[in-house]
Formats: C-alpha cells, structure tokens, sequence
C-alpha cells in the first residue's frame, strides 16, 4: 500500500467519505486497485474499516410528510434541527405536530410526544380525531408519550374511574409507554425521562420529538431555566443524537418574550396564523417556513385547513370566493355589495385536494364549522 499525491480533481469523489476531492487525491493501492482519498484521515478509516460511505450522509435531510411544508422545503430539512412551531391561537399547531408524529410512524420511525397541555389519553385522542390510529404504534413501543399533564390531578385514581369504557381502554395500552414527570418544573427531571425515551427507543439519527407548548413550559419555570432548558435539548436530542425536535408556541399575549424569541437559538421556524385581512367577516388559516437552517426554505404564506385522513391540506382561497362567485351566476357576480376584496391569498392546493359542495351541487365559498370531508378543503369564503 502506497500513498501519493494526485492532481486537482474536485470532479472525482472520495472513496471513503464520498466527497469531492476538492484539494487534490490521497492514494491507496490495494491488490492492484487504486483508491482516492481526499484526505489521510479517510485513507485510514478505509485502511482500519471493513466498509466505506455509498454517500455523503453528513446533516441527513429528510422530508417532514406534510405536503403544506414539503412543498417549500425543495431540499428537506436537517435532522438535527430544532424547529420552533410559532403559533397565532386557534391556528391548530397541535394538529400539525400531530401529522409530524404520524407522518414519521409510517416512515417506521419511533416518535416521543411530550405534553404539557394534555393528558395522555388526550393526546391519542388527538391522533384519532383525525383518523389516524396510533394504538398499533403504542402497543409495539414505537411511540413514547412523556406526560407532563398529569401532575396538575391532585387525584389521579379519581380520575381514572371517571372515564368512561373507551377512554379505560386507550389508557391501558398508552399506560406502558408513557414515563410521567412528577414536577415539569423540574427540567432535570424533565431532560432525563426524555432522554430515557429516547434510549429505549434507540433514537439516533431517526425518529423524531414532538414539544406540545413551549409556551405552558415557560410558565412553569423561570425565564433563564427555559432557555437554557431549550438549548440542552437542542445540543443533546438534535446535535447530539441527531433527532429533530418539533416544539410548539402560541402567540396569547406578547410575541417577544419565550418561547417566541428563540429565533436566534432554533434551527427552523414555523409561523401559523390566523388571517382576517384575506376574506371579509373570514378567518383564514395560513402556514410558511419563516426559517430553516442548511436548506433552501421559500418563505411565502399559505392558506391550510386540517382535513381527516389527509392532514394539513393547501388551498387558496381567493381562487375558492371566484368559483363560488361564478357558480352564484354573473347577477351575483356584479352586485357591487356581493364583491369581496382580497389582498395576498394562498397558493395552488394540491391536484387532489378537491373542492367542498354544497347540498345544491356549487362550489362552496364560507367557512363551515361542520368537519370537513376527506381530501376536501374548508369552505373559505363568504356563501351569501
């Protein structure tokens, strides 16, 4: 074995790490064959290893699932992100963690749920409403749940005698993976039950973390404790294990306090809002990527609704109050007290998100507080 320098070639790839060799190549000759190196540390590493890298697997990126995200996040994310749900209220965050959760279970994936604004028989509810059956998942220990709820019941053995056969039934199968925490205020004892999840779970560059409220957390400690809180499980869970972490935070009061000031501590993002300005006498949901570290993030709104079965799906609701205009004919179209301005909007919905009827067979336009039906978006606009 032998070992020289070769010309710059930053078109060849190193046969170890499978990066460029972007300063010249480090050589290896073994049994009449020659392999580049672009460094002697990785001509080692071959020497000492009995396998090399197929391809680069530094920072993996991976897709979140959720089509309303996907769509403006071309290259994924980092999975060592820790990315920050910021949410105006009614904006439905917990929905969207919830997809995150279970969009990771398909990909085989485990998932640990921490809660601090529900109780665990809660939190499947949660999955459930929207049709998604997690109890297969909990039953095999593929999801964890960390209940930081549970504290707040001065009589725990009263409450479980108060629920009823079903909600009895889905505690029974939750009850094995869920690790309680008898004071979240304490965050030691917070970070090693999450930690004992994640080890008992063997999460290392896979799965992922659900935080319920950032928001519920920062009420039970003080200021600097949260942050510092914050930045242990950014540096242990996603650095270190390379497991990203999804945390959730409604807007109530003052947006520049914790957790909506971490931008400079988080690696992603993600603003909900509700949006009054789009549709008169309207409140309309919208979601964008305001920050994603590493990857190349569109930052630009659009309107969503959570539909059972399908998740977070995209529509636009300016080019809904036109269809709904012209199905009411050209008489309601020109009346000038029927005209609704727009300004901004959404995007394009997906090809097969359709369109919401009315009993009469048109294109609906007003929101509706019926459940929408699968693969439908919401009604958006205004149907008088």
């Amino acid at each position: 074995m032998t070992g020289t320098d070769a010309p710059d070639d930053a078109r060849r790839l190193c046969d170890f790490c499978r990066l460029p060799l972007s300063k010249g190549a480090v050589t290896l000759d073994c049994e009449g064959t020659a392999y580049e190196f672009c460094s002697e540390s990785c001509r080692t590493a071959m020497v000492e290893s009995d396998s090399v890298f197929t391809e680069y697997h530094g920072f993996r990126r991976i897709s979140t699932g959720v089509s309303g995200l996907d769509r403006f996040l071309p290259q994924g994310f980092p999975r060592n992100s820790f990315v920050l749900v910021s949410s105006d209220e009614g904006a439905r965050d917990d929905a969207l963690l919830a997809e995150l959760v279970w969009r990771t279970l398909r990909r085989d994936e485990p998932a640990v749920v921490v809660t601090f604004t529900e109780p665990p028989v809660s939190v499947v509810e949660g999955f459930l409403s929207l049709d998604w059956n997690v109890l297969p998942y909990l039953e095999s220990g593929q999801l964890h749940i960390v209940d930081c709820f549970t504290y707040r019941v001065s009589d725990r053995a009263r409450m479980f005698e108060r629920m009823n056969h079903w909600n009895r039934h889905i505690r029974a199968i939750t009850h094995e993976v869920t690790e309680t925490v008898r004071d979240p205020s304490d965050v030691t004892e917070l970070q090693n039950k999450l930690d004992g999840c994640l080890e008992a779970l063997g999460m290392s560059d896979r799965g992922m973390v659900a935080i319920d409220s950032l928001t519920e957390f920062g009420s039970l400690v003080q200021p600097i404790r949260a942050y510092d809180c914050v930045k242990d499980v950014r540096a242990d869970v996603c650095k270190g294990r390379f497991v990203p972490v999804f945390a959730g935070a409604t807007i109530a009061r003052e947006e520049r306090t914790f957790p909506h000031d971490l931008g400079y501590a988080v690696d992603g993002i993600v603003d909900m809002q509700m949006n009054g300005e789009l549709v008169k006498d309207t409140l309309i949901k919208r979601i964008r990527i305001r920050k994603m570290s590493g990857v190349l993030a569109i930052p630009e709104w659009t309107a969503y609704e959570f539909t059972a079965g399908k998740g977070l799906v995209a529509f636009d609701p300016i080019e809904e109050m036109q269809n709904s205009a012209e199905s009411d004919g050209p008489d309601a179209r020109d009346a000038p007290e029927e005209r609704t301005t727009y300004e901004g909007g959404g995007r394009e919905r997906p090809p097969d998100a359709g369109r919401p009827q009315r009993s009469d067979g048109a294109a609906s336009g007003g929101p509706s507080e019926s459940e929408p039906q699968p693969g439908t978006p919401p009604r958006t606009g205004d149907d008088e």
